[in-house]
Parts: structure tokens; C-alpha cells; sequence
């Protein structure tokens, strides 16, 4: 009793430090936050009735014409903010692995090569990315704590609907925008079962925080001008496709009618600096796990076999399938190989094979300067990385979430094969009008 009694204390210390109020006030918020969602759903407010601030701010945000377009908006000045902020962070961290890397390089032999081109010019080309990857979590737990993203979600609600399945759904497809693993575990809360294996198969085409990486050294690369436009539009293909697909799966492999489902519209609050930097911080601590472990035995393995001249054969065999996407180069299909054990290794694998890539302004411009890549090109490749089989770890998930290797196999094929399909499309569509 004494150990759950204290437990008990800790967890209302934990909820007033969050929240900044009482346990009782918080629970009592998401409860009228729940009948506010109910309300909304299932009754028309008279025009004379007084309407309160959060009423005001909804007729706009959660508005049937104006929600989605408000959304767009809100997350393309989210994708502005991060890299113009984050630019001369990266900035300096680039210059500060670059001259770690000139320096073991110096050093000779295998091991120079090893520490600079191997673990320094890997592990270096994707600890990079950290600025954006923490200003995008920073920004989207602002407005997460806020009370915004719970009215994204019921702006979707209406399109969830007409795909066969509902706004539950569409919480599972958020937190993968963080984490396709934690996205499909969240799967657990949908009642009807089709809905949630329908929910599990299409949540992979949710752009989780390891594909940033990519987007952002591509799109840095080749449409500096554009880059916050050209991320948001990985973002949104994720999103189409998802739901295309989520139609195309109810209505013919998965018939039956969908579930029901009432939103809880938490009131609308001012964050607090802690909250936020918590949230923040739990989710970006896993890419920095990553990148000290995975990533880093990863492109470990990569500079071995490369050095040893294994990849190259390799690559050649698979890179004549990937011809028609416009990226049938060795190197791009031994980047995405690796990329099956983790997302972000695919910038960790290019910068291994092309170590040394601040000579001539970033592993970006050199990766277009050696394969002679264009931006179309490289907005093909970005999104068959959005799209191709997720991460080893995201099929384990997917596997006990299914408990079916049948259902695992079909989402590893399909994904494969719809990313070959779009990036195919991207790039042929597009040569016809450059």
C-alpha cells in the first residue's frame, strides 16, 4: 500500500510540474475537452448563443473549408521556421566534423580511413541533422501542448470518414510522424479490428523523424530556395498516399463497416517552457540512441565492405531496377539497402561512400556533382525513401502488432513496390517537361 501511495504522489507531482496545475484541474480539463469534442460532433449552436474565445479561434481552425488549408499553413511555416533556424547551426557542425575528419584522415592507413571516412564522415553526416530534427519535435510539441494538433486531427476526421475509416486513426498516422513504432503501437486503441490492421499497413507512409535526414540534405542541396515547400511535400505525399491507400484497402481487401469514434478537443493553453523541452526531448533522445549505436555499427560495416570492395558488386547487381526511378547508380542502391536497418543511415551510408564531401560544398552537391544528379532526380529518390519497406525495426513491430508473417510480407511488398511505382512516376512524368 506504502508503494502505491507514493507512486500515486510521484505522478501528481509529475502532472503539476507538466502542467503547471493540479491533477484534478488536468483531468477535468480532458473530460469537458471529450463532451466539447462530443458536442461539436453532434450539435449546431444557434447564431445568437455567446460564443467563448476558444469557440472563435475553432470557427476557423477546425472550419470545414478553412481547416485543412489552415493546417497546410501551419505546417509549412513549421518546416520555414526549423531550417532557417537550423541552417547556421548545421552550418557549423558540418564545418566542425569536417576538419575531425581531415584530421584522423591524416593520420594514414586503414585506420584514418577508417575513423575519418568510416565513423567520422558517417556518424558525422548524420549528427548534422540534429538542429532540425530537434526544432521540428520542439515545434510540433508546442503545438501538440497547445490543443492544436488533437483539431488536426479532427479536421482529418471528416476525410478519414469517407476512406472507410475515422479520426482515430489518424492519431496513430501523427505520432508517426515522430516514430513509425510507437504510430503502430498506438494502433491498439482502434476497436475495430480491419480498421486497425488498415491503420497498421498505411502508417509506414507517415514521415518519421528518421527520414528527415534525407529530405533535409537533398532539399538543402537541390532546392535551397524552396526547402521548407519541398519537405512539406514529402510530408503530404506520405499523407495522399496513405489515404488512397487506406481506400484501396477497405474497400477491397478489407471490406466492412468502420467504427465510431468522438474527439476530445482539449482546451486551448499556453505550453509550458518545460512541458514542451520534456516532450521534445523524449522524442529526439532516440535519434541520438541511434546514431550512438545503430547508425554507428552500421556505417561501420559499410566502410568495411567497401573497403574490402563488396559493395560495389552489390549495388551493381540491384541498380539496374531502380534505372527507371532516374537513381540507377550502385551507390543509391547501396544507400537504400542499409537504409532498410535504419532510416537515417542512408545519409550515413552516402556520406561514407563519398567521404570527404566538404572539398567541393556538402555531400549533397557532391553526390549531384559525382552521379549527375538533377533536383528531379533527387525529389524522385526522396520519396521512394518516404514510401519504400520501413525500417527493420518498424516490420518487427508491425509483425507482433499483426501476429501474421502474411500480413508483414504484404506490407514490405507493397510499400516496396508502390515506392518504385510514384519515384518511377516522378521521374519520367517529370523529364517531359524539363
Amino acid at each position: 500500500m506504502r508503494d502505491i501511495l507514493e507512486a500515486k504522489e510521484h505522478s501528481l507531482r509529475h502532472l503539476r510540474s507538466i502542467y503547471g496545475d493540479e491533477a484534478e484541474t488536468v483531468i477535468a480539463e480532458a473530460r469537458y475537452g471529450f463532451i466539447s469534442g462530443l458536442v461539436k460532433e453532434v450539435v449546431r449552436r444557434p447564431p445568437i448563443e455567446r460564443l467563448t474565445l476558444s469557440d472563435k479561434i475553432d470557427k476557423i481552425v477546425i472550419n470545414r473549408w478553412l481547416g485543412i488549408p489552415f493546417f497546410l499553413a501551419i505546417m509549412y511555416g513549421v518546416f520555414e521556421f526549423t531550417f532557417k533556424v537550423s541552417a547556421p547551426l548545421m552550418d557549423w557542425i558540418d564545418g566542425g566534423f569536417g576538419w575531425l575528419g581531415e584530421q584522423a584522415a591524416s593520420l594514414g592507413g586503414w585506420g584514418g580511413s577508417l575513423l575519418g571516412d568510416g565513423i567520422i564522415g558517417g556518424v558525422g553526416s548524420v549528427l548534422v541533422f540534429i538542429p532540425p530534427i530537434f526544432l521540428l519535435f520542439l515545434t510540433l510539441s508546442f503545438l501538440e501542448d497547445l490543443g492544436y494538433l488533437a483539431r488536426a486531427a479532427f479536421v482529418m476526421d471528416r476525410v478519414m470518414h469517407k476512406v472507410g475509416l475515422h479520426g482515430r486513426s489518424f492519431i496513430p498516422m501523427v505520432l508517426g510522424f515522430g516514430c513509425n513504432i510507437p504510430g503502430i503501437m498506438a494502433t491498439r486503441v482502434i476497436e475495430n479490428p480491419k480498421d486497425r490492421l488498415t491503420t497498421i499497413l498505411i502508417n509506414p507512409l507517415m514521415s518519421c523523424g528518421a527520414r528527415l535526414p534525407i529530405y533535409v540534405l537533398f532539399a538543402g542541396a537541390f532546392f535551397s530556395a524552396h526547402q521548407g515547400l519541398v519537405v512539406l511535400s514529402m510530408y503530404l505525399i506520405g499523407i495522399v498516399l496513405a489515404i488512397i491507400m487506406a481506400l484501396v484497402l477497405r474497400k477491397w481487401v478489407l471490406p466492412g463497416p468502420s467504427g465510431h469514434f468522438v474527439m476530445e478537443l482539449p482546451p486551448y493553453r499556453l505550453p509550458t517552457l518545460k512541458s514542451v523541452l520534456l516532450h521534445t526531448w523524449e522524442r529526439g533522445k532516440l535519434f541520438l540512441i541511434r546514431a550512438g549505436s545503430i547508425i554507428f555499427g552500421i556505417v561501420v560495416l559499410v566502410w568495411l565492405l567497401d573497403y574490402a570492395g563488396a559493395l560495389e558488386p552489390i549495388g551493381r547487381a540491384l541498380a539496374p531496377i531502380l534505372v527507371p526511378c532516374g537513381f540507377g547508380q550502385w551507390q543509391a542502391a547501396v544507400a537504400l539497402i542499409f537504409g532498410f536497418l535504419a532510416k537515417e543511415v542512408v545519409v550515413g551510408t552516402l556520406g561514407t561512400l563519398f567521404a570527404g564531401a566538404e572539398e567541393i560544398g556538402g555531400l549533397g552537391h557532391i553526390i549531384g556533382f559525382t552521379l549527375g544528379w538533377n533536383s528531379l532526380i533527387a525529389f524522385a529518390f526522396m520519396a521512394f525513401c518516404l514510401i519504400y519497406v520501413p525500417c527493420v525495426a518498424s516490420v518487427g513491430v508491425i509483425r507482433r502488432e499483426t501476429n501474421s508473417w502474411k500480413w508483414t510480407a504484404f506490407a514490405v511488398v507493397y510499400l516496396t513496390v508502390l515506392a518504385w511505382i510514384v519515384a518511377t512516376l516522378i521521374y519520367q512524368v517529370g523529364r517531359l517537361f524539363i
